[in-house]
């Protein structure tokens, strides 16, 4: 389920940018097909994020359950912040404070899933 996640990830963080570059050169029905695409990858980041959570507290103690929820709200907001970004960017709207919150997320995330819960690299 691990690689699932993080090629759902893979995927989305790719489309995200597509669909971003196509926005900001007009390219509005191009945009919108990748948009629609992504917010389908959105589903598996969410279902398999959610699953991965399912199993840390079936099995792992009380401080890192904490962490994966933590960690699931943040990727969560990550989702919520990508659709925003580019809602924000086609209509031509200011998106600078859903970056500061989107890269925050980010950190939050990369920190938690990779370097302190059992799943990442570390253990």
């Amino acid at each position: 389920m691990t690689h699932m996640h993080i090629t759902a990830w893979a995927l989305g963080l790719i489309l995200f940018i597509v669909a971003l570059a196509l926005y900001k050169k007009n390219s509005n029905k191009p945009a919108t097909i990748v948009h629609m695409i992504l917010r389908l990858v959105y589903l598996l980041i969410i279902i398999s994020g959610g699953l991965l959570t399912w199993d840390y507290i079936q099995g792992y103690s009380m401080p890192t359950l904490g962490e994966a929820i933590v960690k699931a709200i943040a990727g969560f907001w990550i989702v919520v912040m990508m659709e925003m970004i580019l809602v924000g960017s086609k209509k031509g709207k200011a998106v600078t404070g859903k970056w500061v919150q989107f890269f925050i997320a980010l950190i939050i995330v990369i920190i938690l899933g990779f370097f302190r819960l059992p799943m990442g690299f570390y253990f």
